[in-house]
């Protein structure tokens, strides 16, 4: 399967200090694949860094193309999308209002018809509070925001930090299922997440970040099956079957 994003020994600096450290990683078309770690292993830094929202070292490639020229609009017009850790939407503007700035980079080419009413199919409650405003919804609708922003750029990468942050179990558990669904529309997705146990369990291929450096990959599946991967990230159990 052909790699949308290719990354190769990706180094990004704060001043002088390094917070990630030649990482290299793929995201394949029509894939789900995440990056999981502990706090201030990268995860964030890794993503400001595909967006263009932080300068770095290396090599990055996004359709067969070199990314690293393009600016932060650019980047959204060409498809790649981030839904940031605190969401960041627009408090004191109407749901309806978050979700047409989500659509301005793509509106120029004539990229966000339709989008709107797929989203609305998405997220019913966002149709339902579309005239309230985004400062005033729960925990679980902000995400849902956030998420329905980013999907009216069109995206073909949606990159996701922290989807999970701060919502209840039964909300975490909703969102991850959009997410699976979403994979099949073709979007691909790279999905930074501390909760590493619904991460494995969604994602297709996974990496592990420490202190900046790529400790270990390979197939979920695998990872989640890994005695030091469920040690230090699984409370200690495999998510693997139990053998009969």
């Amino acid at each position: 399967m052909s790699a949308l994003l290719e990354m190769r020994d990706l180094t990004v600096s704060y001043g002088k200090v390094e917070a990630v450290h030649r990482v290299s990683l793929d995201v394949s078309e029509g894939r789900i694949v995440t990056v999981i770690g502990p706090n201030g292993a990268g995860k964030t830094t890794l993503l400001a860094a595909i967006m263009g929202l932080l300068p770095s070292r290396g090599t990055l490639a996004y359709r067969n193309a070199p990314l690293g020229h393009l600016s932060v609009e650019q980047r959204v017009a060409e498809g790649v999308v981030l839904v940031p850790e605190k969401r960041e939407l627009f408090a004191s503007m109407t749901v309806a209002d978050n979700l047409a700035l989500g659509a301005f980079a793509v509106r120029r080419r004539g990229g966000s018809a339709g989008a709107l009413a797929d989203v609305y199919k998405r997220f019913p409650r966002l149709e339902e509070r579309k005239a309230q405003l985004a400062g005033t919804l729960s925990g679980g609708e902000r995400q849902m925001l956030a998420l329905g922003r980013a999907l009216m750029a069109r995206p073909t990468l949606l990159m996701l930090d922290e989807p999970s942050l701060g919502l209840a179990p039964l909300i975490v558990r909703e969102i991850f299922t959009i997410i699976a669904a979403l994979k099949a529309t073709g979007v691909s997705i790279l999905l930074v997440e501390q909760n590493a146990r619904a991460a494995l369990q969604v994602a297709d291929y996974g990496y592990v970040l420490e202190t900046g450096d790529l400790a270990i990959e390979g197939v979920s599946a695998d990872l989640a099956a890994n005695p030091r991967v469920a040690e230090t990230y699984l409370g200690g159990r495999s998510t693997a079957p139990a053998s009969a």
